[in-house]
């Protein structure tokens, strides 16, 4: 894989009404990842920590020709101490329970060809810019998506259905995990936004957009995403990862059409998009 100058900021707030915040997040090129904690105090934000944790053990010993693989195995080993953890509670508190949502960018080689592999579970976000507009690449595992889905509500009614912040996957499920894999060629995406919904669920879409267009630094613009969503009420713990890749080429050859592939899937190889 050739080397790849990347720019990058990130930013997280624990906003204004929660006490702690069970946001973690890594930077550590070629990997970025962002992850929003539940289930309270010692629960959500420990959750958290054991997925950056396993990432930063990723990025000290990272084969960029096992993006995939790798990725997946560090999934592997945050789902088991997750679980390990939620037994351990659960003997003095039944009931208990801890997980965690997640979104991985990894700088992967594809048979010589750097490109990104992009990862989620749960409803924090990955975004990119390209050709100056914002397209969001993650698709949320959430009640409210699959009823937008099938066609029983619209986006305007999702943002303020009752159930808008109940999740269909995530890391500490006793049910296992399922994260989604997205392949993109380096030169579709001129700046690539990971998040937790506590950026999203307060800010629209199109004041993300305007950040991440006006706002040259990554730096600058993570903590602008962040600061926005806290001006906007701060409900939730916000956290935004900001990524360019400098003196980028864009991809004319890109295909628009979102193929996702899934971690049962994965020895296949993930699709691109």
């Amino acid at each position: 894989m050739r080397n790849v100058d990347l720019h990058h900021g990130a930013a997280t707030d624990v906003g204004l009404v929660r006490k702690v915040n069970e946001d973690s997040y890594l930077v550590s090129p070629p990997v970025f990842v962002v992850a929003d904690g539940m289930g309270g105090h010692s629960g959500g934000d420990v959750a958290s920590r054991m997925v950056v944790e396993e990432f930063q053990r990723l990025a000290e010993d990272y084969d960029p020709g096992r993006g995939a693989e790798h990725v997946s195995d560090a999934f592997a080993r945050a789902q088991a101490r997750i679980l390990d953890y939620g037994d351990a509670h659960r003997v003095h508190q039944p009931g208990w329970h801890a997980g965690t949502t997640a979104v991985v960018a990894v700088l992967v080689d594809d048979d010589g060809v750097t490109k990104w592999l992009l990862a989620n579970l749960g409803d924090s976000r990955i975004y990119r810019i390209t050709d100056g507009r914002l397209e969001q690449v993650s698709v949320d595992h959430s009640v409210v998506q699959e009823l937008i889905d099938s066609g029983q509500i619209t986006r305007e009614e999702a943002a303020v259905h009752p159930e808008r912040h109940v999740i269909t996957r995530a890391l500490g499920s006793p049910s296992g995990i399922e994260p989604d894999f997205f392949l993109l060629p380096l030169g579709s995406v001129e700046r690539l936004l990971l998040c937790s919904d506590g950026v999203t669920g307060m800010i629209e879409d199109s004041e993300i957009e305007e950040i991440l267009e006006s706002v040259a630094d990554p730096r600058d613009a993570a903590d602008s995403l962040v600061r926005a969503a806290v001006a906007a009420g701060g409900r939730d713990n916000a956290t935004a990862i900001v990524v360019d890749v400098v003196g980028l080429v864009k991809d004319a050859t890109y295909d628009s059409q979102r193929q996702l592939q899934s971690l049962k899937s994965k020895l296949g190889g993930p699709r691109e998009r």
